[in-house]
C-alpha cells in the first residue's frame, strides 16, 4: 500500500498540482499560531508544550482519523485518506513554480526579475545578490526544497507506515519543517516575531533531531545518482561549512553529485537560519570544488531529483515484492 499510495499521489499532484496557500495549510499555519499565542509564556518548559501541541496535535488527528477507517471501513477507505494526507504533505508542484520562474526568467536573462522572484520565495534581500550568487541560491533552495516537499516525507511516512500510521508520518514531517521555517530567533527577516526566543531554539532543536536521518538519506541518494565518489568526498569534506549541519550534508552530497559549486558562506550561522541571510563568504576557500553555478545546471540538478524518485520507488517496489513473496 505504500508503493501505490506514494505513486497516486506523485501521478496526481502533477495533474491536478496543490496551491501553496491552500484550506488544509493555511489551517495548520493558524492553529500552530494559536498555539504560540496561547502556550508560549518564554520558559523552556511552555516552550517544548507549545511545540508539542502544534506538532503531535495535528500527527495524532489524523493518526486516529487513519485508525478508525482502517478498522471500521477496512483498507480502501484507509488508503484513500492516506493518499489525501500525501497529497497535502508531498509534492514537487508545491515549490517547482519557484524554480521553475527564476531559470525561465535567467535564461532570458532577466536578472532583475530572478531576483525579485528569489526575494518572493524566500523572503531575502536581493539587491546585493550578483548573478553567479543567484543562481547558486537558487540551486542550493531547490535541493532543499526538494528533499523537504518530497524525500523528507517520504521518509517519515515510510517509518510510520511500519506501525500502520504513514500518514501521521508525513504530517509530523511537514508541521516541523514549517515550523522551523516560520519559528525562527529574532532577527531573522522571515521570523515569526510573536515567538518567544526560547520557543525557536526549542523549535530549531527538534528540527535539527527530526530531520537528522532523512537529510542523511537523501544525501546517500543523490550520491547513487549522480557521481558518488565526487558526493561522498564533499561529504566528509565540507558538510561543515554550511550553517544548517543537515542542510549542509545534503549541499555537499549536491555540489559533488551535479559538480557545481555550492555554498559560499562563512562555516558557521546561526541554527536554523536561511541560507539567504548568511552572509557570503570573500574567499574561494569558503566554496566547494566545482564548476561554477550556471544555467546548465539547473537541468542537472532536475535530472538528479527525478532519479531519485525512481531510486525511491524502486526500493519500495523491491521491497513491496519482498513482503509478498515473504
Amino acid at each position: 500500500m505504500i508503493l501505490l499510495a506514494i505513486v497516486t499521489t506523485l501521478l496526481l499532484e502533477q495533474v491536478w498540482p496543490l496551491a501553496p496557500r491552500n484550506p488544509v495549510l493555511d489551517a495548520l499555519r493558524h492553529w500552530a499560531q494559536a498555539v504560540a499565542r496561547n502556550v508560549d509564556a518564554g520558559a523552556p518548559q511552555h516552550a517544548w508544550l507549545a511545540w508539542t501541541l502544534a506538532v503531535l496535535g495535528p500527527t495524532l488527528a489524523v493518526a486516529l482519523v487513519h485508525v478508525a477507517l482502517t478498522w471500521l471501513a477496512g483498507w480502501p477507505l484507509a488508503l484513500l485518506w492516506t493518499i489525501a494526507v500525501l497529497y497535502v504533505s508531498l509534492g514537487f508542484r508545491q515549490f517547482s513554480h519557484h524554480f521553475v520562474a527564476i531559470r525561465d526568467a535567467l535564461e532570458v536573462g532577466d536578472e532583475e526579475r530572478a531576483r525579485q522572484l528569489l526575494a518572493r520565495w524566500q523572503q531575502v534581500d536581493e539587491s546585493s545578490i550578483a548573478r553567479g550568487e543567484l543562481m547558486r541560491l537558487v540551486l542550493e533552495h531547490s535541493v532543499l526544497a526538494a528533499h523537504r516537499h518530497v524525500f523528507g516525507v517520504m521518509l517519515w511516512f515510510c517509518l510510520l507506515e511500519v506501525v500502520g500510521l504513514g500518514p501521521a508520518g508525513a504530517v509530523f514531517y511537514r508541521q516541523a519543517g514549517a515550523l522551523a521555517r516560520d519559528w525562527r530567533a529574532s532577527g531573522s527577516s522571515s521570523s515569526d516575531a510573536s515567538v518567544s526566543a526560547a520557543l525557536a531554539d526549542v523549535t530549531q532543536a527538534a528540527w535539527a533531531w527530526i530531520d537528522w536521518l532523512p537529510a542523511r538519506c537523501t544525501a546517500l541518494a543523490l550520491a547513487i545518482v549522480g557521481s558518488f565518489e565526487d558526493a561522498i568526498d564533499a561529504w566528509r569534506r565540507h558538510a561543515d561549512r554550511f550553517g544548517n549541519a543537515n542542510d549542509g550534508v545534503i549541499l555537499a552530497a549536491a555540489a559533488g553529485a551535479v559538480g557545481v559549486r555550492l555554498g559560499a558562506m562563512p562555516a558557521r550561522a546561526a541554527p536554523g537560519q536561511p541560507l539567504g541571510e548568511v552572509a557570503l563568504g570573500t574567499s574561494p576557500d569558503d566554496a566547494l570544488p566545482g564548476e561554477a553555478p550556471s544555467v546548465l545546471h539547473f537541468a542537472r540538478v532536475v535530472g538528479l531529483v527525478w532519479r531519485m524518485v525512481a531510486l525511491w520507488l524502486l526500493l519500495l517496489a523491491l521491497l513491496t515484492v519482498a513482503h509478498v513473496l515473504g
